[in-house]
């Protein structure tokens, strides 16, 4: 039993040292974080090659040495893995140091269809953990800040006995699949100072909690993440609560990667424990132009993950916060690379580009919530929950259907926009509310 507390004190020490660490590393000159990260990723990459099998056959197969890779430039030299890569190759992208009995397992939510598994370590879960509380801590959060996450019961339980037992940074986790009103129920009971959770979820409680027209005074912030809603949706949630609403940018491969400070200039980018890329057909794109995510981590030992492509697509930027905090910008998360939306005469749109002409519809506020669907190439369905019915919908219909045009350029010859009104729009089975979904099978088009 003392044995048992004297490890757990241990892996609570470190993760402190870690938090730290972080929360110093973050205020370092521009330089400094470059040479920082070069360090970092140099012995991850020399690590992979000694250790993990799918990295030494890559680099002996392609005639390149450890050496060769200093810098984030040189990781162009590396192919992009993605999830397939990993189930195809499964055994062999796992170190050879550990044994993954003694490895804690994690998943992916498997939004896309199938989860991918990986492994970490102790010591990564910790980093991980601090990772987290970074974001968090830069916000305003203390200690013993009561903190409710609404999130899918995959995640509940990732609090250490350690966190438990000191009663330091514990968040209450209350399942995104509880019907609204039992979740402002468990809410209201635990008065929490930070809310947190899936950010369509606090949008729907924030609708709630306008019908009620109940103060929550105690609340000192809100955290949303998980998925793409539009700025609309943010100002209503912080007009609601009457607190301020940050987004954060997070995946279960490597924990928080970007997130808002105060200020709201962009993301601050973790630059101390991951390299971000953004590319388009695998060459880097400018800052200021949309790329996927490309993400390496310089912490997992366990099962190296490098070059590894996220499926979200993201801005990079060159603009600097005025908090203080050097680590660099991205501009903005554009959602999904699953979810954009592909057109006739090679046209590609982000899934924010839609999210954001909703917002600005004028009968927006008419507007309970709503869900875009391409079924085909030419064939894209509007789904309408409204808060009220309408005498005229064919009105409402016709009305957005023209202004969708309009403001996305979409010929009227080529695309058929259809409206239809429903009762309810369920959640997907990850327990999120999707606002953009592609059912489109590129495969069979030119963008395959």
């Amino acid at each position: 039993m003392m044995r048992e507390f004297k490890k757990m004190v241990t892996n609570y020490v470190r993760a402190f040292y870690y938090l730290q660490n972080m929360l110093r590393n973050a205020y370092w000159d521009y330089e400094k974080l470059i040479n920082y990260q070069n360090k970092k990723l140099k012995k991850i990459i020399q690590y992979a090659y000694n250790n993990v099998p799918f990295y030494h056959y890559y680099f002996k197969k392609n005639g390149i040495r450890p050496e060769d890779i200093k810098n984030s430039k040189d990781l162009n030299k590396l192919p992009i893995i993605r999830k397939n890569d990993i189930r195809n190759n499964y055994e062999d992208f796992i170190s050879k140091e550990f044994k993954k009995r003694n490895l804690i397992t994690i998943s992916t939510s498997g939004s896309s269809g199938k989860p991918l598994y990986l492994h970490i370590s102790q010591a990564e879960d910790e980093f991980r953990k601090a990772k987290h509380l970074r974001a968090n801590i830069s916000l305003g959060q203390k200690p013993r800040d009561r903190w409710v996450i609404i999130t899918s019961p995959h995640h509940f339980g990732t609090s250490t006995k350690i966190q438990r037992f000191f009663n330091l940074y514990v968040p209450t986790p209350i399942s995104v699949f509880d019907d609204v009103s039992i979740q402002l129920f468990k809410i209201e009971r635990f008065k929490p100072k930070i809310l947190d959770g899936y950010s369509s979820s606090l949008l729907l409680l924030a609708k709630e909690v306008e019908k009620r027209k109940k103060g929550y005074d105690q609340l000192k912030f809100i955290i949303g993440g998980s998925e793409l809603i539009d700025i609309g949706s943010r100002h209503f949630i912080e007009s609601v609560f009457d607190v301020p609403f940050y987004d954060q940018y997070a995946c279960i491969e490597f924990e928080r990667i970007a997130w808002q400070c105060p200020e709201k200039v962009g993301y601050h980018m973790d630059f101390d424990s991951l390299v971000l890329q953004f590319v388009d057909q695998d060459n880097e794109v400018s800052s200021g132009e949309s790329g996927e995510i490309i993400c390496t981590s310089l912490f997992n030992y366990a099962m190296p993950l490098i070059r590894y492509a996220t499926g979200d697509a993201g801005i990079q930027s060159d603009e600097k916060c005025s908090c203080g905090r050097r680590l660099p910008l991205m501009k903005v998360v554009e959602g999904r690379t699953d979810s954009f939306l592909y057109f006739p005469n090679n046209r590609v749109m982000s899934p924010r580009a839609f999210t954001v002409a909703m917002s600005t519809f004028k009968d927006y506020a008419y507007i309970d919530q709503f869900r875009i669907v391409q079924k085909e190439i030419d064939h894209i369905i509007v789904f309408i929950k409204l808060k009220n019915n309408l005498r005229e919908e064919a009105v409402f219909s016709r009305n957005l259907c023209d202004y969708l045009r309009r403001t996305l350029s979409l010929d009227m010859d080529n695309v058929l926009i259809e409206i239809k009104f429903v009762d309810n729009i369920p959640l997907d089975k990850t327990g999120k509310l999707m606002m953009v979904v592609s059912e489109l099978d590129k495969s069979k088009t030119a963008y395959a």
